[in-house]
Order: C-alpha cells, then structure tokens, then sequence
C-alpha cells in the first residue's frame, strides 16, 4: 500500500480531473427557471412582454429582424417605465447579405449653453438627473427611423402601429404604474408630466392603478404625424426609405421639434431648434476583438462597451475553467481584470466625433492587455487601481499623463458643489435600469439593442408626449476625472450602454444586451463567459450568478465608488466568502446578481436559434 503522502501525490490531479468532469456535468444538467426559447425563422426578445408582442406581430407579417426590433424598440418606448420616446438607441445589426457588423449611434447631444462653467455656476459637480437640464436630445425616434430606412422592410406605418394602439391606451403593467406612484412628488413639478402620469390627480393614489388603461394622447397624435408624414411622401411617388427620412425631418426640424424645444425651454431646458436639427444619427463600424477564435463587436467609446473587449484581451490567455466557476481564484481575477479595464473607461473614454481623440487602438491592442494584466496583485484586492497608458502601443505620446498622478475614480474634491447630494444608493445608481432587444430570423439578420432614456420620473417636453433623456449626468465637469467626457454643446456623453454580437467561423454565435447601468459589461463579460469557458446554454449563462464591482465610477448621480466592495451572489459558499473577506473585499450578497439579460444562440448545426431571457425581471421572449 502508499504512503499517504504518495496517494496524495497520485490522486490531486485525478480528483481535480474528477472534479472537473462533476461541474461540466451539473451545469449542463442545471435546471433554469424559464426554458430555452427554440426557433427556427425568428427569435424576439426585450423587456417587456407586450414588447416582445409587437416584435412577434411584425415578424408574422413578413418583417425582417431590424423591423421587429423596432416595432420593440416603439413598443418598450412607449410603457415609459424604464425608456420613452425621448431617450437614446444604440445597436447592432449583422448584415447576412454583406457578413458586415453595423453600428447604430442614436445617442442624444448635449443642447446650446450646456457648458462646465453653466453647471458650476449653479453649485453643480455633474449635471442634474432629472429635469430638463438632464436631458440631451431625442436620439430614439431617429435611431429607428434610421435602423428602419437603412436596413429594415416594412414602412414606419406598419412598426409604428403597436406603438399608436398602446398610445392610444394599453393595460399598464404594475411595474410602471408603482413607479408613476412612488414618484409622483417629483412629477408634479412638470407640468406635462403631471397630466399623463398622473390621471387620478388629489386622489390617495394619483397614478394608474396596475391593469388600468392608461392613454397618452399627446405621444399618440405625434406619432401618427410621423406616418402621416411617411404616407404624403409616399403619395408623392418617393420610396419606402425617402418617406421614412421625411418623417424623420419632421420629428428633428419640423413641428414636433418646435413644440419639443417649446416644452422645454417653458421648464427651463436649453434645447433650441438648432440643437435637434444638427444633431444626427450616425452608422459605424464597430469595434471588435478576438477572444479564443469567436469574434466580439462592440461600439465604440461613447458607451463602455470597450471594456469587455478589454477584458477579454486580459483574460484569454488564462485558464479560466482549471479555477472553477465562481471559485475565489476565479472571482478575485475577474474583479481585477474588469477594474484595470473599467478604470480605463473612467478616464479615456468619450464621444469619438469631438477632440480629444480616444486612443481606442492602444486600448484594445493585446500587448496593453498583457501589461495590464502584470500589474494585478494576486494576493488582495487593489483599491488604488488606475488607469494605464494605451498611447504607447499605438505610437502616440499622452497628452494627459501629469492628470494620471493623482486621479481617482471618485470626483475631485475641489469640484464639489451643493449640487452634489446622492439622491438613491450607490446599488440603485449602479443596477439603473433601461431595457433590452434582441432580434433575429432565418434570413441572418440579426439586432442586439440597449436602448434607455426617459425612464420614469420623465419630464415630458410640452404636447409632444416625449419624455426627455436624463443622460447629461453622465457627463463630467472637471478634466481631472475624464478630459475625453466633458460637457459640451452637441457632444454625447459618454454612456453605459452596451449591446454586444458574435461572430464564430464568420457565422453569428451569440446576440446579447442587458440592462443595469454600470453593471452592464460586467454582466455581460460573465454571461459570455458562461458559453465560452463553462459550456452552458443561453438560458443557464442568463440566470447563472454573477459578481458585481463598485470600484469603478458610477456614471450616474453623484459618480461614486466603492473600491474594495463586491456584490455576491447568496449561492456562493461559506469558505468562498471567507477567503475573499481576506483578501480585503466588502463583501455583499443578492439573490439576483444581474440586471435582465437577453440573448440569442446561433445553432449551425441545426440551423436553429436559441433564445435567453433571464428571470430577473419582465422581460421576455416569443420563437418561432
């Protein structure tokens, strides 16, 4: 017989290899709360059921993938609970016919007198969050129109009808309703936001009741301007693209943009005619990197979606699967990776279309991954993380390297102002929640969307029933913290949303998007993770556990952080916990450790599409 220490020598690797093999096993026996969606000619998901309604009834009548996204996109607009008419639109679009990825930039400019100095002047340390003065112009309107005009098959009649029946009066879900409910007190202070969201106004409850019709008559009359507009150009003989953009200059230099900047301006808004009518929707190339043969889109610095790339540059030569699945090891190297990476965002990124220039080359290149991931302590957590110097691996010089010495991811001191209060806690500022779409057929294309903005408590600007962005708060005013992000008139702030597509042998693989703010890519590096490393399927990677960070600035409120605290799902076991308090974390526990995240397999090998909705929220998918 061995000796103890020789049988010990002999079955680590063994047991290692047997424990391995039981993991793969349970996760791919894992249960799911919600089932996998199969489809075979189209798959349509977002955040809200009726959405996900209006996306099943344009792909039954024949549209393509970008078609039923905007008829979603209309649709989630439109229940106002956590996105309006107002807000912004980001996307992604796969074009089967040129194996292209697009990108959809329909992320609203900050108006005319929107300077540091005006904020400054009025005891600010960020723009505010609610109000006119939060918000940047309408981006989704545009966004569609655009997404529609360019790539979609239907007329904006056709995905714009679910959007006028809800207007005109739809069965409002509790969610919204509650929300109208809890923020009443601040939606009495705009006028036109007093009267659609409050109907029951002096009454015990002044919003909807949950189930009640709530009608909005104003947004329903500006949208049935849009296809009036679409028809006459119509009638005119011009074609199905000239009529939407024709609708589109209405919305942007015509009357609904008049009485836009009217409504606003009569609450104090900045907004002039001139702000919407420059203001445009652009289409991109994307960003992407390579991560272990599947190719990773994501738009560029105007939203955080870089830092997944990032991350998965830092990531991929490490052998995530030998450390186990939300193992401490695995853990405490998904935190660092994604501070390094965030801690980059926080100060390098911005709108690309105004100096200065991001250095996004030296950002994603592979050998600054490398540096970045030699400088992790492996032993504890580091709470003085800052960001790196990208320009070197892309032949430039910093022009911000004296600004690097004493940056921190909270706000500089100097800049605080009486404006500066927190108004949620930093959990809700992080989790801030929009929606998600995601859209695909058997045609090829493909639709990954996180659009956001306008999110109750909205202040709708005059009879045009649109509730307004509150992005500007994303914005800074000291270059100290990002000199690429400050305010400036027709600007984008830089903003947190994220949608995410992948491409495998040149094929789609995986569409994905989620909502919950600065959480977003987090979330989201977990959940393709989950696919690549540990095998699971759409469903199971959507409702896995994930861990969240707060090291990095919120884009939100009073942009704070907390470096050091982590958020654990409760299912992560006592010794896991243990070991991570010692190596200097927070340690806090959810049941649910992510925003909703929605996402679509490609199966090539049945020719089927797999679809994931995670149970965290309303959200919701129909197959087909």
């Amino acid at each position: 017989m061995p000796s103890s220490s020789t049988f010990v020598r002999i079955s680590v690797p063994a047991l290692a290899t047997l424990l391995l093999l039981i993991v793969a096993s349970t996760l791919d026996a894992q249960r799911t709360v919600k089932p996998v969606l199969h489809g075979r000619h189209w798959v349509a998901i977002t955040g809200k059921p009726l959405g996900a309604t209006a996306g099943a009834a344009i792909f039954h009548q024949g549209g393509n993938a970008v078609d039923a996204a905007c008829a979603m996109l209309g649709a989630t607009s439109t229940m106002f609970d956590v996105l309006s008419w107002g807000g912004e639109t980001q996307a992604l679009i796969y074009n089967p016919n040129t194996g292209e990825v697009h990108g959809i930039n329909a992320l609203g400019a900050a108006p005319t007198g929107a300077t540091p100095e005006y904020f400054r002047d009025q005891g600010m340390r960020f723009p505010p969050e609610y109000g006119p003065l939060a918000a940047v112009t309408p981006g989704t309107p545009g966004g569609l129109m655009v997404m529609l005009a360019e790539y979609g098959t239907m007329s904006l009649a056709q995905v714009l009808e679910p959007s006028i029946q809800m207007a005109d009066g739809y069965a409002i879900e509790a969610s919204a309703a509650n929300s109208m409910e809890r923020s009443k007190e601040r939606l009495k202070t705009w006028p036109y936001s007093r009267d659609v969201f409050l109907p029951h106004l002096g009454e015990e409850r002044e919003a909807p009741f949950p189930g009640e019709i709530f009608r909005q008559p104003d947004l329903a009359a500006t949208l049935r301007k849009l296809v009036e507009t679409e028809q006459e150009a119509l009638a005119q003989g011009r074609t199905r693209k000239e009529a939407i953009y024709a609708a589109y200059d209405r919305f942007y230099k015509g009357d609904i943009a008049e009485e836009f900047v009217r409504g606003s301006q009569e609450m104090g808004g900045l907004h002039t005619m001139g702000d919407l009518a420059n203001w445009q929707v652009y289409v991109e190339e994307p960003v992407k990197t390579t991560y272990k043969g599947v190719e990773v889109f994501k738009l560029t610095t105007w939203v955080q979606g870089p830092v997944m790339l990032q991350a998965l540059n830092m990531l991929e030569d490490v052998d995530l699967q030998s450390m186990g699945f939300n193992s401490t090891r695995y853990i405490h190297t998904l935190y660092q990776v994604m501070n390094h990476a965030f801690a980059d965002r926080d100060f390098y990124y911005g709108d690309p279309y105004y100096p200065p220039e991001e250095p996004i080359e030296g950002l994603l290149s592979k050998d600054y991954a490398r540096e970045r991931f030699a400088q992790i302590n492996w032993e504890r957590n580091d709470p003085d993380v800052k960001p790196g110097n990208p320009y070197p691996f892309q032949g430039g010089v910093n022009p911000f390297l004296h600004l690097l010495e004493d940056w921190t991811s909270a706000p500089p001191s100097s800049s605080q102002g009486s404006g500066s209060q927190p108004t949620q806690s930093i959990e809700a500022e992080f989790f801030t929640g929009t929606t998600s779409i995601q859209a695909a057929d058997e045609e090829g294309w493909v639709v990954s969307v996180t659009p956001s903005g306008g999110w109750i408590p909205a202040t709708i600007a005059g009879r045009t029933g649109i509730g307004m962005s509150q992005r500007m708060q994303s914005f800074v005013l000291d270059e100290r913290q990002n000199p690429y992000n400050l305010v400036e008139p027709g600007k984008r702030p830089r903003a947190t949303l994220t949608p995410g597509l992948a491409l495998k042998d040149g094929k789609p693989y995986l569409s994905f998007a989620v909502q919950g703010g600065d959480t977003q890519d987090q979330n989201l590096l977990q959940f393709f993770l989950n696919i690549v490393e540990f095998g699971m399927n759409v469903q199971q990677a959507a409702e896995a556990p994930n861990i969240n960070s707060y090291q990095m600035g919120s884009s939100f409120g009073a942009h704070r952080s907390q470096p050091g605290r982590l958020t654990l799902n409760e299912s992560v076991p006592p010794w896991v916990r243990a070991e991570l308090a010692e190596m200097g974390y927070t340690l806090s526990y959810r049941s649910l450790t992510s925003g909703p995240i929605n996402g679509i397999f490609f199966d090539w090998e049945h020719a089927t599409m797999w679809g994931g909705s995670s149970h965290h929220g309303e959200d919701y998918g129909i197959a087909w």
